[in-house]
């Protein structure tokens, strides 16, 4: 889709993934067609629960719409095998209305894995693109950082992580607006010897390779901003992710022992809860909706099995940015540019 080419963008949504589908999902499409004019919503999954479930809201008819679906794939279920039984499931026949563009994106809060291994399967990859990469947003001291990868591609190869790169670059330029992203690359250390073989072979990929690289940087690093886009293999990126998600748990409940501790330290957390809310608003996943899958053709995002429909709204919005932006055609220009560089 290119840039305001329509004055509506569909988005199909996976209403049976999640851990409380349909509930939040109906309810969070309802809230994405209230705030946001530009989308319209297409709830795919078991017709009849759909309906009782938008009974219960107040939304404009013509902007929501149901395609049915009666398979399921669960949240326990191995992905290669649910896709493999269940090809008409809510979340493959979500992603088949991007394939015919009928829908410009697709997002679902089920089964992870099974949304990465279906995106691929039905969406294909991007000309070029060696492996697809999901990415994060983390809070930092001068505003977000993007971390690829953080789960989709356990071990790596350097000419994937430059790809990864290039990809996250594209993301943090068009949707983040961030001009001339920079990149690091998590390492051990910040010498460029520092690292595995992987590691010091992509230290000397990204230095050629255009993008604004600034070298190595380290888990302290991550929060404080230093880089726009942090390059990784998704087994270091999916602990670092994990690890992130703890903190907002961990502040949440060192607020609450210490306001139990007695009448006057809750007076003192009750006079600091506006801020104290919008601090944590920067860790909280429901705020950014959640994570993208580049290198797939087609826009597909992967959403937190609690997600609630204030998280599900937002990963519409963000769908939209994505489909409005173009992003996946500036990824296919770029990607070849970087694969003829890296031959």
């Amino acid at each position: 889709m290119s840039k305001g080419a329509k004055d509506k963008v569909t988005i199909s949504l996976d209403a049976m993934g999640g851990d409380n589908a349909p509930v939040n999902e109906v309810a969070g499409a309802v809230e994405t067609v209230r705030t946001n004019e530009g989308i319209n919503i297409t709830l795919v999954g078991k017709a009849a629960l759909i309906e009782q479930e938008l009974k219960k809201h107040t939304y404009d008819s013509a902007r929501i719409n149901i395609h049915n679906a009666e398979d399921v794939i669960g949240m326990d279920e191995s992905p290669t095998e649910a896709i493999r039984k269940k090809p008409d499931s809510s979340l493959i026949s979500g992603l088949k209305l991007c394939k015919s563009g009928e829908a410009d994106g697709f997002i679902s809060a089920g089964n992870t894995g099974a949304v990465m291994a279906a995106s691929l399967f039905t969406l294909g990859r991007i000309a070029n693109v060696s492996r697809p990469t999901i990415g994060s947003r983390f809070p930092t001291e001068r505003g977000i950082t993007m971390v690829f990868d953080v789960g989709a591609n356990v071990d790596c190869k350097p000419i994937q992580l430059l790809q990864f790169a290039v990809m996250g670059s594209v993301f943090a330029n068009h949707i983040y607006g961030v001009n001339d992203p920079k990149i690091g690359l998590l390492s051990v250390g910040e010498e460029k010897s520092k690292g595995d073989a992987v590691t010091v072979e992509t230290y000397e990929l990204l230095e050629k390779s255009g993008l604004n690289f600034i070298g190595n940087v380290e888990g302290r690093d991550i929060m404080k901003g230093t880089t726009d886009v942090i390059v990784c293999d998704g087994f270091t990126g999916n602990i670092v992710l994990k690890f992130a998600e703890s903190v907002l748990s961990l502040l949440k409940t060192k607020f609450k022992d210490y306001a139990d501790k007695g009448f006057v330290n809750k007076v003192k957390v009750g006079m600091a809860y506006g801020t104290l809310k919008d601090i944590l608003k920067d860790f909280d996943y429901q705020e950014y909706g959640g994570v993208p899958l580049l290198g797939v053709n087609g826009i597909s995002i992967i959403g937190h099995g609690r997600s609630s429909p204030r998280a599900i709204m937002n990963m519409a919005v963000k769908a939209e940015q994505m489909a409005r932006a173009g992003i996946n055609d500036i990824i296919a220009e770029k990607i070849k540019d970087i694969k003829d560089y890296s031959a």
